[in-house]
């Protein structure tokens, strides 16, 4: 509105809001064909962010959060879908994820644990928010720059095998990972004896103690990464984006924000230029047959001649 202003251009923001409304509308079908190719791969990253949404009876904003879902960071055919949704229980990635069989990357909200038990589902567990509990212990503490070391040797591996197949990065991981991997959970048991209870240190060492059987997921499947970097690189922009735009007006508007941001950064993972890519495909959308639509996702589009 202040841009078209100092152009002499009044539009007013109720105008601009429609216009975004109606843009993320259209790009509905769009969306729902991204949501199957993103489900079609066998291993999926998780993760939510919360999100301010509008409150009119009450005259606030309340909280409502952001759920993501990516394709394996190894995967050569790249997509993100989010899903807005009114609140944070396991209720809204089971029904999203409903007849999906395939492992799941993520942290350890409760959540995730009721999701993973569902049907043929494994759990891979985030490796970098374990060396997070570490990092954040005091710049003094032996046992927090030792783990932080341990979990360097694992990421530098990580970075020389990413681009193998994943056969191959199997193999790697059982001959030059295995070894180290199991080194630092006797590390780590050994440490847990010689600490206090209740400690900072104690629950560091805890959480991947108890997350050790998903933390160690990674190394059953060359598909699994070791973290979930790569989805919370494509949520960042919700947290960004939430300090400009303050909240979504109403649960309709944050559903067509998550379907316009799905496509965006879908677009980005697939070397596009966003404003491109959009304005292509809403260009070409109301003449499109249904049937071809899957043609316009990310991963598959070639700009109109």
């Amino acid at each position: 509105e202040k841009i078209n202003a100092r152009s002499g251009v009044h539009t007013p923001r109720s105008t601009l809001a429609a216009w975004s409304g109606r843009g993320g509308a259209a790009l509905t079908p769009l969306y729902e064909a991204l949501r199957e190719f993103v489900l079609s791969c066998p291993v999926l990253h998780v993760d939510e962010t919360p999100v301010s949404m509008l409150d009119p009876g009450a005259g606030k904003t309340k909280r409502a959060y952001v759920w993501g879902y990516a394709r394996s960071a190894f995967d050569a055919q790249q997509g993100v879908v989010f899903q807005f949704c009114a609140g944070r229980g396991a209720k809204y990635p089971v029904e999203f994820l409903k007849g999906w069989n395939g492992a799941i990357v993520c942290d350890d909200y409760k959540a995730y644990e009721t999701v993973a038990k569902i049907g043929k589902r494994k759990e891979a567990g985030c490796g970098a928010h374990a060396r997070r509990k570490f990092d954040e212990l005091d710049d003094k503490s032996q046992v927090g720059r030792e783990a932080i070391r341990r979990f360097e040797r694992i990421y530098r591996i990580e970075r020389a095998i990413a681009n193998l197949s994943s056969e191959r990065r199997l193999q790697m991981r059982q001959e030059l990972t295995r070894k180290r991997w199991d080194a630092m959970h006797e590390w780590l048991l050994l440490e847990r004896g010689r600490v206090a209870d209740g400690s900072a240190t104690a629950r560091a060492l805890d959480y991947s103690l108890r997350r050790w059987d998903a933390l160690s997921g990674f190394l059953h499947d060359g598909d699994v990464a070791f973290d979930n970097n790569h989805l919370e690189n494509q949520i960042r922009p919700w947290a960004v984006g939430r300090k400009g735009w303050l909240f979504a007006g109403s649960e309709l508007a944050g559903q067509r924000a998550a379907i316009v941001m799905s496509l965006v950064q879908s677009a980005k993972l697939c070397g596009h230029d966003p404003w491109t890519y959009l304005r292509d495909v809403l260009e070409r959308l109301p003449t499109h047959l249904n049937s071809q639509i899957a043609d316009l996702l990310p991963h598959r589009w070639k700009p109109a001649n």
